[in-house]
């Protein structure tokens, strides 16, 4: 029996991969967000809309009303804006890869067995 510290290392086959650059979708839609929340803040200080009634429910808003309100229509359009240019990038950066070799090393243990 051989001793724990010793391992079974066969020689570690060659291998070729392809391996292309991909956008991390997850910052992209962050990104989106950002977005929607600006375009949400702009649009309620822009367009004051505050000081008079609403004619169709007859009440008046305040500005972090309207902001809510915004948020509720920006933030999912910024992130389909977002999720739609990280799309479009996956399309068009994607598809240059590129052949690498690699090694592909198993260390097999006397537990293994």
């Amino acid at each position: 029996m051989s001793s724990p510290d010793q391992h079974d290392v066969p020689p570690a086959p060659i291998e070729d991969a392809q391996v292309r650059r991909v956008p991390r979708y997850g910052v992209f839609l962050a990104l989106g967000a950002g977005l929607g929340v600006v375009l949400a803040l702009v649009l309620t200080f822009v367009f004051d809309g505050t000081g008079e009634k609403s004619p169709f429910t007859n009440l008046q808003y305040s500005q972090g009303q309207v902001f809510g309100f915004l948020l509720l229509f920006c933030i999912p359009i910024g992130i389909a804006i977002g999720g739609a240019v990280a799309l479009i990038l996956d399309r068009t950066v994607g598809r240059r890869r590129r052949s690498v070799r690699i090694s592909h090393e198993r260390i097999r243990t006397p537990d293994d067995e």
